[in-house]
């Protein structure tokens, strides 16, 4: 019983991490990076607030831990920064497959954050899901693709998030996370949108779109941290795989983006390298 509601609640983090792609495409070209993010932030702090206060969880937020959680979002505030930018550059299955070599990252990351070993097994795994990459992104010799790299990035921002969110979690509820998640996040995008004493106000148009990518990235964090509450990863995590062919769907049926045999063999080998770390972390 337990699995079939991991399953559906990794479904609803399939739905609201397609949902925010969609909407960051829709407005992409009215804001830059920083603003999105900041609007983003600025929803999901009042939406955590409301949340907390109604379930009597704001008293589990202190400061113990702000440098950690400082680390933490200055990772995440890179890495999703670049998933914008690179949203409208490249095709949405070649930015998602490239967002999947994000555990494999955290496999090479480890050992530095962590102190866990590079076993040969971690290796092998990683070099699968590198030759994944390569197939995806099909690097040109003399030609830089500012998207793929971004995007790249991005997963490298993620991985170095999700290490430093397992050390939080150890002693730190999911209200304070998300607290000083989308708390610090407001800050680094003042700062950044504002540096140029201009920060754009979204447009009538663009403010459903904005609301809609507020809740759906809370909304991935919280579904995904129910599934994995209710079962191990090695048997959830292989649902969000399907967040892939979803997206080259409607990348296809929505925005006319073209999808091919490399692509397809790349995002495979990311993905099998993804299911043996899993395997191996059960």
């Amino acid at each position: 019983m337990n699995n079939r509601r991991a399953a559906l609640w990794m479904i609803g983090a399939i739905i609201s991490f397609t949902s925010m792609a969609v909407a960051g495409r829709a407005i992409s070209g009215q804001l830059d990076t920083f603003e999105i993010m900041l609007y983003r932030s600025i929803m999901g702090f009042g939406i955590v607030l409301a949340v907390a206060k109604s379930v009597g969880t704001l008293s589990e937020i202190d400061l113990k831990h702000f440098r950690l959680h400082l680390l933490r979002n200055i990772f995440h505030f890179i890495g999703q920064n670049l998933w914008f930018f690179a949203l409208p550059l490249i095709p949405l299955a070649q930015l998602f497959a490239l967002e999947f070599t994000s555990p494999i990252w955290v496999l090479l990351l480890a050992p530095f954050f962590l102190g866990e070993g590079l076993t040969f097994r971690k290796i092998a795994i990683a070099a699968l899901g590198f030759v994944g990459v390569l197939i995806v992104a099909r690097p040109e010799i003399g030609a830089v693709n500012i998207g793929i790299i971004a995007a790249t990035c991005a997963a490298i921002g993620f991985a170095g998030a999700a290490i430093l969110t397992r050390k939080l979690t150890v002693q730190n509820s999911l209200t304070k996370i998300l607290f000083f998640l989308t708390g610090l996040q407001i800050i680094f995008g003042l700062i950044c949108a504002g540096y140029d004493g201009d920060i754009a106000l979204p447009s009538v148009a663009a403010a459903p779109w904005l609301i809609l990518i507020g809740a759906a990235g809370l909304a991935a964090h919280f579904c995904m941290t129910k599934s994995l509450s209710l079962a191990p990863a090695s048997l959830v995590m292989p649902v969000d795989f399907a967040r892939l062919p979803l997206i080259a769907v409607i990348g296809v049926v929505f925005y006319g983006e073209s999808l091919d045999f490399y692509l397809g063999l790349g995002a495979a080998l990311i993905l099998v390298a993804n299911y043996l770390n899993l395997k191996r972390q059960a």
